[in-house]
């Protein structure tokens, strides 16, 4: 399996297809995994990159590097490690963070970004800033039945058990140092810096998602300048995996919406 090396840290990705690059980055703790039905979906007629971010999945653990500015700077030094032209970023949960904040910071590098169940600023808002900090401390007393706790509510009712506890143990093997980023998500609030976004922006947003509420992806959709939301329905936090087929058609649908950067003029074609 490939490794860049970006920050001093091996990060583990893999890279099938060919064609309009997309950078795919999981949320906390999993890995790249959970984008499978994508990678053999939109593998067929783009090149889909998944890679497992730093302290998870097959990807290095060093012992710092763990908000959400680090992870960014990961992201953008990762896309130049592997020479990635006008790349679209998709990032779930957390990793939605990291993509506004890409394109925030590198907009001629970057082609556009689709953001996934993204929480932004959900988790600094008044009363989960307490739920985060009894997480927190479930996590540090038994982690493993604090995760197990945690992660059935990211699946809409009636989710297979084996796709719950497969992330479970994906967030079990992750180091528990991406606690960091529990911490350091409850004090993230990007609004005020939307409006300088100048990169497309698609949301794409799981119906049932009770973890971060529809109203959260609509409101900073709002602060961006032609950004869009799209709601995928009876899916939750895990759109992906909930609703495979209703999110790669969700997934396409706003890559059709967004313009193809060509490399070496700066010209830009329809996908």
């Amino acid at each position: 399996m490939p490794v860049a090396h970006v920050n001093g840290t091996g990060l583990s990705y893999e890279d099938h297809g060919a064609g309009r690059p997309l950078v795919f980055l999981h949320g906390w703790g999993t890995s790249g995994r959970v984008w499978d039905a994508q990678t053999a979906d939109l593998g067929r007629d783009h090149r889909v990159i998944t890679v497992d971010w730093r302290g998870c999945g097959r990807s290095e653990r060093p012992t710092t590097g763990y908000t959400i500015a680090d992870v960014t700077h990961d992201t953008l030094e990762f896309l130049d490690a592997l020479e990635l032209d006008a790349p679209v970023l998709i990032g779930s949960s957390i990793a939605g963070a990291f993509v506004l904040e890409a394109a925030l910071a590198a907009p001629r590098r970057i082609g556009a970004v689709i953001p996934v169940d993204a929480g932004v600023h959900h988790f600094a808002a008044d009363g989960m800033r307490e739920a985060m900090a009894e997480l927190l401390a479930g996590l540090r007393t038994d982690r493993a039945r604090a995760l197990a706790a945690f992660v059935p509510h990211w699946y809409r009712p009636g989710t297979d058990r084996a796709v719950i506890d497969r992330t479970v143990r994906r967030l079990l093997d992750s180091t528990p140092l991406i606690d960091r980023l529990v911490a350091d998500q409850a004090d993230y609030d990007p609004r005020p810096r939307l409006g300088g976004i100048r990169v497309p922006v698609h949301f794409l947003h799981g119906e049932r998602d009770t973890e971060v509420p529809p109203e959260v992806p609509r409101e900073c959709a709002a602060l961006i300048p032609g950004a869009r939301l799209t709601v995928i329905e009876d899916a939750g936090h895990m759109s992906q995996q909930d609703q495979p087929e209703r999110f790669n058609a969700a997934l396409r649908a706003a890559l059709a919406s967004v313009p193809v950067i060509l490399p070496g003029d700066g010209s830009s074609a329809r996908g």
